[in-house]
């Protein structure tokens, strides 16, 4: 999954895809270096962010979804609101990622007569706050019992569990110690029976483990990349489609020749 920042301050790539010509570029740059499919988001979720209207969220995505009508790989939107979802089906969206697993009354009614993927994700607090002292007496299991519960709430409106992807949410409300945790038990996650997806690239906690920037972390989202699939994921977001899916290849025939 590529990463599609129509924003102008993620943590990593904020302003640099913000006006929808250079957002567009680069979604089609990413499905070219390999990308299965497409994450677009509108608002910034990084740790400290603060919340966007609606509006102005639609005026960051809507155009960007017309410009890949055309790209050849399924888009999915990442959005916690029910507006933006219902506006991105009507754009050709095949995916909505919610880092809030759809708990916004009426997101799950705006998804569930549609035929489209949903992911679920555990976030800890909200993004201005959530990594200002997260605390669990046992990650993994807090954040699997989290998961399987949206899951069943998904199947109760009417989702198609074949139609459902979970993420741990990696670096939402959680130390890196967590973060290891959950890395190292991804295991647990995938037995509830969804595909896991896994988003390490250029993180903070990558950050804290190599000293490194995010613009030097490539290396390190590579790693991680690696270790989440090992342990689980089908699915990694990454902003490096193109050295993801090297490191991908040469795992994938380590595998196959033992």
């Amino acid at each position: 999954m590529g990463v599609v920042n129509a924003t102008p301050d993620s943590f990593y790539d904020g302003g640099r895809h913000a006006a929808a010509r250079t957002a567009i570029e680069h979604a089609r740059r990413l499905v070219e270096e390999g990308a299965d499919l497409l994450d677009v988001g509108g608002e910034s979720s990084r740790p400290g962010a603060d919340a966007i209207a609606a509006d102005e969220e639609l005026r960051r995505v809507l155009p960007v979804l017309d410009g890949l009508r055309e790209v050849g790989v399924p888009i999915s939107v990442d959005t916690t609101k029910p507006e933006v979802m219902r506006a991105a089906l009507e754009h050709g969206a095949a995916m909505i990622n919610d880092i809030t697993a759809f708990a916004s009354p009426g997101a799950l009614e705006s998804v569930a007569r549609s035929e489209v993927a949903v992911c679920l994700m555990h976030m800890q607090g909200r993004p201005r706050t959530m990594q200002a002292d997260p605390v669990y007496a046992d990650v993994v299991a807090e954040v699997r019992d989290f998961l399987a519960a949206r899951a069943e709430a998904c199947a109760a409106a009417g989702i198609a569990r074949e139609r459902i992807v979970l993420d741990p949410g990696f670096g939402f409300g959680k130390t890196v110690d967590h973060n290891l945790a959950l890395l190292t038990r991804l295991g647990d996650i995938a037995a509830l029976g969804f595909p896991v997806l896994a988003g390490w690239s250029r993180k903070s906690s990558l950050g804290r483990i190599t000293g490194r920037p995010a613009e030097d972390r490539l290396a390190a989202s590579l790693a991680a990349a690696l270790l989440s699939v090992q342990h689980g994921a089908r699915m990694v977001r990454v902003h490096d489609v193109a050295a993801t899916r090297d490191a991908l290849a040469v795992l994938a025939a380590v595998e196959s020749a033992s």
